[in-house]
């Protein structure tokens, strides 16, 4: 497994990459993601819905939240440019979110740490993900 620190400022959240593209496997990866109170995780919005390599890759996810303290929620957002798929959602502890394309980003709010373990598989198993254009300018902020 590798750990990692991702984004900076209110954008920083922690990552384990349990199992890689890298790793030995057939299908899937697995990643491990602990986002601090008041930050954003997956974040500028990014997706990873076409099988266009080496651009972006083909691969659909699932979120497994787990919220500490446990009463506690996050807002999750999963959408497409077209907006066929628009969806905001409040999830609380133990919810499982299914992304099966389009954009995905978490938001934790003041006073609760969102953990989230990601399952994706696809058709081949690289992670290659493409920002929403819209947000990349974060990314320089």
């Amino acid at each position: 497994m590798r750990r990692s620190v991702r984004g900076k400022g209110a954008n920083t959240r922690y990552v384990c990459d349990i199992l890689p593209d890298t790793g030995d496997a057939h299908s899937l990866l697995v990643v491990e993601v602990r986002t601090p109170p008041g930050h954003s995780s997956s974040y500028p919005p990014h997706k990873h819905d076409t099988d266009d390599l080496p651009h972006q890759s083909l691969l659909e996810e699932t979120y497994y939240h787990r919220i500490n303290p446990p009463q506690g929620f996050v807002f999750q957002r999963v959408y497409t440019d077209d907006r066929s798929l628009d969806e905001a959602m409040a999830v609380e502890n133990g919810d499982l979110v299914m992304v099966p394309r389009g954009y995905h980003p978490v938001c934790a709010p003041y006073g609760y740490e969102s953990y989230y373990l990601n399952v994706m598989a696809g058709p081949r198993r690289v992670w290659q993900f493409h920002n929403d254009p819209r947000h990349a300018w974060l990314l320089d902020a």
